[in-house]
């Protein structure tokens, strides 16, 4: 089932075009990646897809809820934090799953949201099915490192139990091993049923995903705070 269709989408202010014309689709248990250069809009993109920022031109549809990932300068770790104390806080946030949306929530999620009184770490972490993830609980937000984002970013976006759950900038500050973790663990999100969007400057060899370059480097993109124009999106309920 598609989760987000696309259709001739664009984002343009006074000062140009952020993206233009992208014709994308993400199905459930699908990775697709956005690649692109700096500059070219991704972040824009990915913040749209998930309802969270505005597009001018073209069609959006989008299936049950969207959950953001790390997302740089947008969607960050609290720096005063542990690993552990976001998921607790993120766990408590949300709450019970009620009864009548557990059919729609994967199992992992359920099961992380009534551990948070035991081990919330340990069954937010293995929901999510990254129990080898490089992420120390005791760690603060000020003093994880680039993967070490990316990785609290998906296994908090996970324990929503979303359609959608987008990343930003997954191979950023990251050398050749833990940009091929970070992938594989992309993948096994979208395994377990999610239909996951991250943005990229290449994507790795032999990763399965639907890979979708945007971009004109010369274009300027303009900062995420310019005034956006009507949000036309539709969101169609689960």
């Amino acid at each position: 089932m598609n989760i987000v269709e696309t259709s001739g989408l664009g984002l343009r202010t006074r000062r140009g075009w952020v993206y233009r014309d992208v014709d994308l689709t993400a199905a459930s248990g699908e990775l697709v990646a956005v690649t692109g250069p700096p500059g070219s809009g991704r972040t824009s993109l990915l913040l749209t897809l998930a309802g969270r920022f505005p597009h001018s031109h073209g069609e959006l549809r989008r299936r049950g809820p969207a959950a953001l990932g790390q997302v740089a300068g947008v969607h960050e770790p609290d720096p005063t934090l542990t690993v552990a104390e976001h998921i607790t806080e993120r766990l408590l946030l949300l709450g019970p799953v009620p009864r009548r949306r557990r059919r729609l929530v994967p199992v992992a999620a359920v099961r992380a949201r009534r551990a948070y009184r035991r081990d919330a770490y340990a069954a937010a972490v293995a929901g999510a099915g990254l129990t080898d993830a490089p992420l120390d609980p005791d760690r603060y937000g000020r003093d994880l490192t680039p993967v070490e984002r990316q990785v609290l970013g998906l296994v908090l976006a996970s324990l929503g139990g979303p359609s959608l759950i987008v990343a930003d900038d997954v191979d950023a500050g990251a050398d050749r091993p833990e940009r091929e973790w970070m992938w594989g663990a992309l993948e096994r999100l979208a395994d377990q049923g999610y239909a996951v969007v991250a943005s990229a400057r290449a994507v790795e060899p032999g990763v399965a995903a639907t890979v979708h370059r945007i971009g004109d480097p010369a274009a300027p993109a303009p900062a995420l705070t310019a005034e956006p124009a009507p949000d036309r999106s539709a969101e169609v309920p689960a």
